[in-house]
Protein backbone atom coordinates (compact mmCIF):
# COMPACT_ATOMS: atom_id res chain seq x y z
CA UNK A 1 0.00 0.00 0.00
CA UNK A 2 2.87 2.72 0.56
CA UNK A 3 4.59 1.67 -2.51
CA UNK A 4 1.00 2.28 -4.35
CA UNK A 5 1.22 6.35 -2.46
CA UNK A 6 4.85 6.88 -3.20
CA UNK A 7 4.12 5.90 -6.57
CA UNK A 8 1.24 8.44 -6.87
CA UNK A 9 2.93 10.98 -5.52
CA UNK A 10 5.67 10.57 -8.02
CA UNK A 11 3.63 10.91 -11.04
CA UNK A 12 1.60 13.83 -9.20
CA UNK A 13 5.45 15.65 -8.73
CA UNK A 14 5.69 14.85 -12.23
CA UNK A 15 2.71 16.25 -13.85
CA UNK A 16 3.48 19.29 -11.46
CA UNK A 17 6.69 19.90 -13.15
CA UNK A 18 5.45 19.30 -16.45
CA UNK A 19 2.45 22.08 -15.66
CA UNK A 20 5.18 24.52 -14.68
CA UNK A 21 7.73 23.34 -17.82
CA UNK A 22 3.94 24.22 -20.10
CA UNK A 23 3.98 27.49 -18.84
CA UNK A 24 7.40 28.51 -18.89
CA UNK A 25 7.96 27.26 -22.48
CA UNK A 26 4.64 29.95 -22.91
CA UNK A 27 6.13 32.71 -21.71
CA UNK A 28 9.22 31.84 -23.31
CA UNK A 29 8.80 29.96 -26.26
CA UNK A 30 12.65 29.29 -27.17
CA UNK A 31 14.94 29.34 -23.98
CA UNK A 32 18.58 29.51 -24.49
CA UNK A 33 20.23 26.34 -23.66
CA UNK A 34 23.82 26.47 -22.43
CA UNK A 35 26.52 23.75 -23.51
CA UNK A 36 26.03 21.61 -19.73
CA UNK A 37 22.36 21.45 -21.15
CA UNK A 38 23.20 20.41 -24.38
CA UNK A 39 25.63 17.62 -22.56
CA UNK A 40 23.08 16.53 -20.66
CA UNK A 41 20.13 15.75 -23.24
CA UNK A 42 22.86 14.12 -25.49
CA UNK A 43 23.86 11.91 -22.78
CA UNK A 44 20.22 11.06 -21.78
CA UNK A 45 19.79 10.10 -25.26
CA UNK A 46 22.19 7.26 -24.71
CA UNK A 47 20.44 5.84 -21.32
CA UNK A 48 17.39 6.70 -21.85
CA UNK A 49 14.72 5.17 -24.31
CA UNK A 50 11.84 7.20 -23.31
CA UNK A 51 13.40 10.37 -23.76
CA UNK A 52 11.15 11.66 -26.33
CA UNK A 53 8.20 11.67 -23.96
CA UNK A 54 9.92 14.11 -21.61
CA UNK A 55 11.06 16.35 -23.97
CA UNK A 56 9.19 19.70 -23.87
CA UNK A 57 12.50 22.65 -23.97
CA UNK A 58 13.87 21.13 -27.16
CA UNK A 59 12.48 18.40 -30.43
CA UNK A 60 14.61 15.50 -30.33
CA UNK A 61 15.55 15.91 -34.08
CA UNK A 62 17.63 19.18 -32.16
CA UNK A 63 19.14 16.82 -29.74
CA UNK A 64 20.54 14.25 -32.97
CA UNK A 65 21.72 17.24 -34.46
CA UNK A 66 23.85 18.72 -31.26
CA UNK A 67 25.06 14.86 -31.07
CA UNK A 68 26.77 15.25 -34.85
CA UNK A 69 28.06 18.53 -34.17
CA UNK A 70 29.48 17.27 -31.05
CA UNK A 71 30.93 14.02 -33.24
CA UNK A 72 32.19 16.83 -35.79
CA UNK A 73 33.97 18.70 -33.53
CA UNK A 74 35.48 15.47 -31.24
CA UNK A 75 37.22 14.48 -33.90
CA UNK A 76 38.34 17.86 -35.81
CA UNK A 77 40.26 18.06 -32.23
CA UNK A 78 41.59 14.86 -32.66
CA UNK A 79 42.80 15.72 -36.21
CA UNK A 80 44.42 18.69 -35.19
CA UNK A 81 46.56 16.75 -32.30
CA UNK A 82 47.63 14.03 -34.50
CA UNK A 83 50.54 14.36 -36.77
CA UNK A 84 48.88 15.65 -40.42
CA UNK A 85 50.01 12.33 -42.70
CA UNK A 86 52.02 12.30 -45.80
CA UNK A 87 55.36 14.20 -46.76
CA UNK A 88 56.92 17.15 -44.95
CA UNK A 89 55.88 20.52 -46.61
CA UNK A 90 58.73 22.08 -48.08
CA UNK A 91 59.03 25.50 -46.43
CA UNK A 92 58.61 28.74 -47.70
CA UNK A 93 62.68 29.50 -47.50
CA UNK A 94 63.79 26.66 -49.46
CA UNK A 95 60.96 27.23 -52.25
CA UNK A 96 62.16 31.11 -52.45
CA UNK A 97 65.36 29.85 -52.93
CA UNK A 98 64.37 27.10 -55.63
CA UNK A 99 62.94 29.96 -57.53
CA UNK A 100 65.93 32.26 -56.85
CA UNK A 101 68.81 30.23 -58.32
CA UNK A 102 66.84 28.91 -61.16
CA UNK A 103 65.97 32.66 -62.36
CA UNK A 104 69.40 33.54 -61.19
CA UNK A 105 70.93 30.61 -63.42
CA UNK A 106 68.72 29.79 -66.65
CA UNK A 107 71.49 27.25 -67.24
CA UNK A 108 70.96 24.99 -63.96
CA UNK A 109 69.24 21.83 -63.25
CA UNK A 110 67.61 20.21 -60.31
CA UNK A 111 70.92 18.09 -59.51
CA UNK A 112 72.64 21.76 -59.82
CA UNK A 113 70.00 23.85 -58.02
CA UNK A 114 70.08 20.53 -55.15
CA UNK A 115 73.69 20.41 -54.70
CA UNK A 116 73.92 24.14 -53.74
CA UNK A 117 70.83 23.66 -51.55
CA UNK A 118 72.97 20.88 -49.58
CA UNK A 119 75.88 22.66 -48.93
CA UNK A 120 73.27 25.53 -47.36
CA UNK A 121 72.21 22.86 -45.26
CA UNK A 122 68.44 22.17 -46.23
CA UNK A 123 67.45 18.72 -45.92
CA UNK A 124 65.31 18.63 -49.38
CA UNK A 125 65.07 15.76 -51.97
CA UNK A 126 66.15 16.11 -55.72
CA UNK A 127 62.53 15.38 -57.23
CA UNK A 128 61.08 18.22 -54.89
CA UNK A 129 63.83 20.51 -56.26
CA UNK A 130 62.23 19.06 -59.77
CA UNK A 131 58.88 19.51 -58.96
CA UNK A 132 59.59 23.33 -57.54
CA UNK A 133 61.47 23.99 -60.63
CA UNK A 134 58.76 23.53 -62.97
CA UNK A 135 56.68 26.26 -61.59
CA UNK A 136 59.37 28.78 -61.43
CA UNK A 137 59.83 31.65 -63.75
CA UNK A 138 61.21 29.95 -67.46
CA UNK A 139 63.61 32.63 -68.03
CA UNK A 140 65.25 35.33 -65.70
CA UNK A 141 64.82 38.95 -66.87
CA UNK A 142 65.94 40.27 -70.09
CA UNK A 143 67.53 42.83 -68.55
CA UNK A 144 69.58 40.99 -66.16
CA UNK A 145 71.01 38.73 -68.97
CA UNK A 146 71.83 41.33 -71.00
CA UNK A 147 73.32 42.90 -68.24
CA UNK A 148 75.42 39.39 -67.48
CA UNK A 149 76.46 39.55 -71.40
CA UNK A 150 78.32 43.08 -71.12
CA UNK A 151 80.23 42.05 -68.11
CA UNK A 152 81.22 38.67 -69.15
CA UNK A 153 82.74 40.88 -72.62
CA UNK A 154 83.41 43.96 -71.46
CA UNK A 155 87.01 44.24 -72.33
CA UNK A 156 86.12 43.31 -75.93
CA UNK A 157 82.90 46.01 -76.38
CA UNK A 158 82.50 49.08 -77.34
CA UNK A 159 79.57 51.36 -77.74
CA UNK A 160 79.05 54.83 -79.95
CA UNK A 161 76.10 57.22 -79.82
CA UNK A 162 74.97 61.05 -80.49
CA UNK A 163 73.84 63.80 -77.77
CA UNK A 164 72.37 67.03 -78.78
CA UNK A 165 73.75 70.49 -77.46
CA UNK A 166 71.76 73.91 -78.37
CA UNK A 167 74.23 76.25 -79.01
CA UNK A 168 73.63 80.12 -78.06
CA UNK A 169 72.32 81.10 -81.82
CA UNK A 170 69.73 78.07 -81.25
CA UNK A 171 70.81 75.70 -83.13
CA UNK A 172 71.85 71.98 -82.88
CA UNK A 173 74.84 70.65 -82.63
CA UNK A 174 75.61 66.99 -82.39
CA UNK A 175 78.43 65.11 -79.98
CA UNK A 176 79.60 62.06 -81.18
CA UNK A 177 81.58 59.58 -79.43
CA UNK A 178 83.27 55.82 -78.65
CA UNK A 179 83.35 54.58 -75.22
CA UNK A 180 84.88 51.35 -73.93
CA UNK A 181 83.12 49.19 -71.50
CA UNK A 182 86.67 48.04 -69.92
CA UNK A 183 87.74 51.26 -68.02
CA UNK A 184 85.08 53.51 -69.30
CA UNK A 185 87.88 55.63 -71.61
CA UNK A 186 86.67 57.62 -74.32
CA UNK A 187 88.01 56.43 -77.24
CA UNK A 188 86.99 59.54 -79.46
CA UNK A 189 84.85 62.16 -79.15
CA UNK A 190 84.09 65.05 -82.01
CA UNK A 191 80.97 67.72 -82.69
CA UNK A 192 79.24 68.37 -85.96
CA UNK A 193 76.53 70.12 -87.35
CA UNK A 194 75.27 67.23 -90.11
CA UNK A 195 76.06 64.17 -89.06
CA UNK A 196 76.19 61.35 -91.63
CA UNK A 197 77.08 57.90 -92.81
CA UNK A 198 80.27 59.40 -94.64
CA UNK A 199 81.24 61.17 -91.39
CA UNK A 200 80.71 58.62 -88.65
CA UNK A 201 83.03 56.16 -91.15
CA UNK A 202 85.66 58.70 -91.03
CA UNK A 203 85.56 58.69 -86.47
CA UNK A 204 84.96 55.07 -86.67
CA UNK A 205 88.23 55.27 -88.23
CA UNK A 206 90.01 57.50 -86.50
CA UNK A 207 89.09 55.45 -83.04
CA UNK A 208 90.39 52.55 -84.51
CA UNK A 209 93.43 52.62 -85.94
CA UNK A 210 95.99 49.83 -86.94
CA UNK A 211 93.42 47.11 -86.00
CA UNK A 212 92.78 48.33 -82.31
CA UNK A 213 89.11 47.67 -82.97
CA UNK A 214 87.22 45.67 -80.23
CA UNK A 215 85.34 42.10 -81.01
CA UNK A 216 82.27 44.12 -80.81
CA UNK A 217 80.14 47.53 -80.90
CA UNK A 218 76.80 48.63 -79.22
CA UNK A 219 74.77 51.29 -80.92
CA UNK A 220 71.03 52.27 -81.61
CA UNK A 221 69.02 52.04 -84.63
CA UNK A 222 69.29 55.49 -85.73
CA UNK A 223 68.70 56.32 -88.92
CA UNK A 224 71.86 58.31 -89.20
CA UNK A 225 73.40 54.61 -88.55
CA UNK A 226 73.36 53.71 -91.98
CA UNK A 227 74.64 50.84 -94.87
CA UNK A 228 77.88 52.40 -95.18
CA UNK A 229 78.32 52.46 -91.17
CA UNK A 230 77.65 48.79 -90.73
CA UNK A 231 79.88 48.28 -94.02
CA UNK A 232 82.87 49.97 -91.89
CA UNK A 233 81.89 48.41 -88.96
CA UNK A 234 82.52 44.59 -90.57
CA UNK A 235 85.79 45.91 -92.50
CA UNK A 236 87.12 46.88 -89.44
CA UNK A 237 86.98 43.33 -88.21
CA UNK A 238 84.10 44.13 -85.74
CA UNK A 239 80.50 42.55 -85.12
CA UNK A 240 77.41 45.03 -84.53
CA UNK A 241 74.92 44.80 -82.17
CA UNK A 242 71.88 46.78 -83.00
CA UNK A 243 69.65 47.48 -79.59
CA UNK A 244 66.42 46.76 -79.66
CA UNK A 245 63.66 49.81 -80.40
CA UNK A 246 63.63 51.90 -77.41
CA UNK A 247 65.70 50.35 -75.88
CA UNK A 248 68.43 52.85 -74.29
CA UNK A 249 69.17 50.79 -70.90
CA UNK A 250 71.05 48.34 -73.33
CA UNK A 251 73.41 50.67 -74.18
CA UNK A 252 73.54 51.70 -70.44
CA UNK A 253 77.27 52.20 -70.54
CA UNK A 254 77.21 55.32 -73.03
CA UNK A 255 73.87 56.53 -71.47
CA UNK A 256 75.76 56.91 -68.38
CA UNK A 257 78.16 58.85 -69.56
CA UNK A 258 76.06 61.36 -71.69
CA UNK A 259 74.10 61.72 -68.09
CA UNK A 260 77.18 62.39 -66.10
CA UNK A 261 78.42 64.93 -69.00
CA UNK A 262 75.85 66.64 -68.91
CA UNK A 263 75.09 66.52 -65.64
CA UNK A 264 78.83 67.93 -64.66
CA UNK A 265 79.37 70.09 -67.72
CA UNK A 266 76.22 70.98 -70.20
CA UNK A 267 73.82 72.12 -67.63
CA UNK A 268 76.26 75.23 -67.04
CA UNK A 269 77.59 76.48 -69.75
CA UNK A 270 76.34 77.57 -73.38
CA UNK A 271 77.86 76.51 -76.46
CA UNK A 272 79.00 78.98 -78.71
CA UNK A 273 79.47 77.42 -82.20
CA UNK A 274 81.63 73.60 -82.81
CA UNK A 275 85.17 74.89 -81.68
CA UNK A 276 83.93 76.19 -78.14
CA UNK A 277 81.98 72.82 -77.63
CA UNK A 278 84.65 70.94 -78.61
CA UNK A 279 87.36 72.93 -76.11
CA UNK A 280 84.52 72.02 -73.58
CA UNK A 281 84.48 68.06 -74.39
CA UNK A 282 87.99 68.20 -74.64
CA UNK A 283 88.70 69.28 -71.08
CA UNK A 284 85.98 67.37 -69.55
CA UNK A 285 87.34 64.32 -71.39
CA UNK A 286 91.04 64.84 -69.41
CA UNK A 287 89.32 65.47 -66.51
CA UNK A 288 87.30 62.49 -66.93
CA UNK A 289 89.93 60.19 -67.60
CA UNK A 290 92.75 61.75 -64.64
CA UNK A 291 90.78 63.26 -62.23
CA UNK A 292 87.13 62.10 -61.79
CA UNK A 293 86.16 58.83 -59.60
CA UNK A 294 83.60 56.43 -60.47
CA UNK A 295 81.57 53.83 -58.96
CA UNK A 296 81.54 51.41 -61.56
CA UNK A 297 85.66 51.26 -61.14
CA UNK A 298 85.31 50.60 -57.39
CA UNK A 299 86.28 54.38 -57.04
CA UNK A 300 88.79 54.71 -59.51
CA UNK A 301 89.62 56.56 -62.69
CA UNK A 302 89.50 55.57 -65.92
CA UNK A 303 93.51 55.99 -66.04
CA UNK A 304 93.99 54.88 -62.51
CA UNK A 305 94.72 57.59 -60.26
CA UNK A 306 97.13 56.48 -57.86
CA UNK A 307 96.08 57.16 -54.22
CA UNK A 308 98.50 59.71 -51.96
CA UNK A 309 99.70 57.72 -48.70
CA UNK A 310 102.05 60.67 -47.69
CA UNK A 311 100.83 63.01 -45.05
CA UNK A 312 101.24 66.94 -46.36
CA UNK A 313 98.59 70.21 -46.97
CA UNK A 314 95.96 69.80 -49.40
CA UNK A 315 96.01 71.64 -52.19
CA UNK A 316 92.94 71.62 -55.01
CA UNK A 317 93.43 72.41 -58.77
CA UNK A 318 90.68 73.77 -61.09
CA UNK A 319 89.23 71.72 -63.39
CA UNK A 320 87.29 72.09 -66.54
CA UNK A 321 87.19 76.39 -65.80
CA UNK A 322 86.57 75.71 -62.62
CA UNK A 323 83.05 73.83 -62.78
CA UNK A 324 85.77 70.81 -60.82
CA UNK A 325 88.54 70.33 -58.77
CA UNK A 326 91.09 67.76 -57.61
CA UNK A 327 92.76 67.54 -54.66
CA UNK A 328 96.29 66.36 -53.62
CA UNK A 329 98.50 66.47 -50.74
CA UNK A 330 101.17 69.11 -51.23
CA UNK A 331 104.87 67.59 -51.44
Amino acid sequence: MRFFQEHRSLLLENLALRQQLAVLKRRNPRPRLAPFDKLFWVGARRVWSGRQQGLIIVTPETVVRWHRTGFRLFWRLVSRVRKRPGRKQTSPQVRDLIFRMAAENPTWGAPRIHGELLMLGFAVSERTVSRWMKRAPKAPDPAKRWLAFLRNHREAIAAMDFFTVPTLTFRVLYGFFVISHDRRCILHFNVTRHPTSHWIVQQLREAFPFGSAPRFLIFDRDAKYGLEVSTAVRSLNMESVRVSFASPWQNGVAERWIESCRRDLLDHVIALNERHLKRLLSEYVRYYHEDRTHLGLGKGTPQCRSRTMTSGRVVSHERVGGLHHRYDRAA
